[in-house]
């Protein structure tokens, strides 16, 4: 794959860390914190992630099984975080080749219609089965989902920034 310049040579991403992440921001959104509508969620925000960097390991599938959980968690329409991950997932992967030509802020920006549009089919789905209206903060969720882009992406990525053993013969 060419690379833009000024990138960063990273190391394969091990299974076990994308994995562990994912389940981690599972359980992280299942922390009783209290739901209000402006809280990001961390779950499609990690899965966005890795399904731009591992399509491959990292799919629609994946993104339907954790939607599942959620819905069994949050006890909400059985298909709500579902389908919105599925939605979300096959854009990220749709758009991934496209997206990681752009510098990590500018990432920011390209993922922030993803995430409104996954908030807006909750949203769809909660009001046609006769859910409450939460108001308008819950525009506030896909921006402070796309603020924190830079950080997922720089804690994400630290495992693959490590340098290999170096020798004369392998300068990378």
């Amino acid at each position: 794959m060419i690379m833009r310049p000024g990138q960063q040579l990273l190391l394969p991403a091990n299974p076990l860390f994308i994995w562990a992440s994912l389940l981690l921001a599972m359980v992280v959104n299942m922390l009783p914190l209290g739901r209000t509508p402006w809280m990001p969620d961390l779950l499609a925000l990690v899965l966005v992630f890795w399904n731009v960097h591992q399509p491959l390991r990292v799919g629609i599938g994946a993104a339907f099984v954790f939607g599942i959980a959620m819905d069994v968690h949050q006890a909400s329409l059985l298909g709500q975080h579902a389908l919105a991950y599925t939605a979300l997932s096959y854009f990220a992967i749709t758009m991934h080749r496209r997206l990681l030509w752009f510098t990590v802020p500018s990432q920011a920006v390209q993922v922030l219609p993803l995430f409104l549009a996954a908030h807006a089919i909750e949203l769809v789905i909660r009001m046609i089965a006769g859910g409450v209206f939460p108001g308008f903060s819950i525009v506030l969720a896909p921006v402070i989902e796309s603020l924190l882009w830079p950080v997922v992406s720089i804690l994400l990525l630290a495992p693959q920034r490590r340098a290999p053993d170096p020798d004369e013969n392998r300068p990378l």
